[in-house]
C-alpha cells in the first residue's frame, strides 16, 4: 500500500490528486482548512497558517499510517496568491499569512516527515507544488514570488542533505503550469494597479490556454510514479514532461 499525504485537498489540483490516487487504490490523507468529502480519503481539518500545530499533526498522521505501507509521498500543494499588490501597499497580516501557508508550513511538514520516517526503508518522496513565479519576477506578486522561490531553494537544500542519508527522502519542487482553478479566478478579479499583468491572465482564460485540474493531476501522478527524482533534479516544470 502506498500512502499519500496531500495538503490543500479541498479543491483544485489537491482535490483531483486525491480523487485520482484513491481511484488507483492508494491510501490518501488529505489536509485542508475547509471541509472536503471524498470517499476513501482520511480527511483532517487544519489551517496551515497555524504553524505551531503542524509538527505534531504530521507525527500523528505517520503514527496512524499502516505499518505495511510500501511508500510514503508528501505533496505540499496548499498555497495562496494573496496578497496581490505592489510592495508598499500590501497588508502586513496578509503577508504573514501567505508566508506561513506557502513556505513555513511546507518546511515544517517536510521536516517532520523526514524526521519521523528516517528509518523507514521504503520509498519516501516529497513533492512541493511550486510555480513559475518562483523562478520569474512579476510585479504585484512580490510575496507569492518570494515564497515560491523560497520553496524551490528549500527543496534544493533538502535534496543535497538527503544524499548523505542512510534511508534518503527524494524531493522535487515542481511548477504545474497555468491551471483553471480558484487561484486563477482570484488573479483575474484583482486590480490592474495592484497587478500590472492582469490583462495577460485574462487572455489565458479567454484563449483557452489554461490546463484543467484533472489534466494537471494526471500528469503530476504520472511524473511522481515514473520519474527518478534524483535524475531530474530538485527543480522541475511539469510542462517539460
Amino acid at each position: 500500500m502506498n500512502v499519500y499525504i496531500i495538503t490543500g485537498v479541498s479543491k483544485g489540483i489537491g482535490f483531483e490528486l486525491a480523487k485520482q490516487l484513491i481511484e488507483a487504490g492508494h491510501l490518501v490523507v488529505g489536509i485542508a482548512r475547509t471541509e472536503c468529502e471524498l470517499n476513501g480519503m482520511k480527511f483532517i481539518l487544519a489551517d496551515l497558517s497555524k504553524t505551531d500545530k503542524l509538527d505534531s499533526l504530521m507525527n500523528e498522521i505517520i503514527e496512524a499510517a499502516p505499518r505495511h505501507a510500501g511508500s510514503f509521498t508528501l505533496i505540499n500543494n496548499a498555497g495562496m496568491i494573496d496578497p496581490i499588490g505592489l510592495i508598499g501597499s500590501v497588508n502586513v497580516e496578509e503577508i504573514t499569512k501567505a508566508v506561513a501557508v506557502n513556505l513555513t508550513a511546507p518546511m515544517i511538514i517536510s521536516s517532520a516527515f523526514i524526521s519521523k520516517l528516517k528509518d523507514f526503508p521504503g520509498s519516501k518522496r516529497i513533492v512541493n507544488i511550486s510555480s513559475g513565479a518562483g523562478r520569474n519576477a512579476y510585479e504585484g506578486w512580490g510575496i507569492y514570488c518570494a515564497t515560491k522561490a523560497g520553496l524551490d531553494h528549500f527543496s534544493r537544500v533538502v535534496a543535497l542533505e538527503q544524499l548523505k542519508a542512510t534511508q534518503p527522502v527524494e524531493i522535487v519542487s515542481i511548477a504545474p503550469g497555468i491551471i483553471d482553478t480558484g487561484m486563477q479566478e482570484a488573479i483575474r478579479a484583482s486590480n490592474e494597479n495592484a497587478f500590472p499583468l492582469l490583462d495577460r491572465f485574462i487572455d489565458y482564460k479567454e484563449q483557452g490556454l489554461l490546463s484543467s485540474p484533472e489534466q494537471t493531476a494526471r500528469k503530476l501522478i504520472s511524473f511522481i510514479e515514473n520519474k527518478d527524482f534524483k535524475e531530474v533534479g530538485p527543480i522541475v516544470d511539469i510542462r517539460n514532461f
